[in-house]
Order: C-alpha cells, then sequence, then structure tokens
C-alpha cells in the first residue's frame, strides 16, 4: 500500500494504474527518479579499502 501511495505522490499515477502496472514499468520510474547510481563495489576493491582503512 505504501508503494501504491508513493507512486501516486512521485508519479501521479491513480492507483488503477498503479495495480495495473507490470513491475518493469514501475522499475523503470523509479531508475528515472534515482538517476545514475554508482556500481557497486567489487570484492578486490572492498578487501583494499578495509586493508587501507581498518577498523582497529
Amino acid at each position: 500500500m505504501r508503494l501504491a501511495g508513493l507512486a501516486g505522490v512521485l508519479f501521479g499515477w491513480a492507483p488503477d494504474t498503479f495495480w495495473n502496472a507490470t513491475p518493469a514499468e514501475l522499475g523503470a520510474l523509479v531508475a528515472a527518479v534515482a538517476g545514475d547510481a554508482p556500481d557497486a563495489l567489487g570484492g578486490g576493491e572492498l578487501a583494499r579499502l578495509m586493508e587501507a582503512f581498518p577498523d582497529g
């Protein structure tokens, strides 16, 4: 229900538009609003950062 409300506020969707939308349609709108997200860290990059910045 919360997601349906957010779709109404963010995208101007009426409840029936939300409930008739496919996950791909909703995902495309969310991705468009979110913009370009950075890529996740790879295992090697994470290990390098943990070594460079140990927590003690």
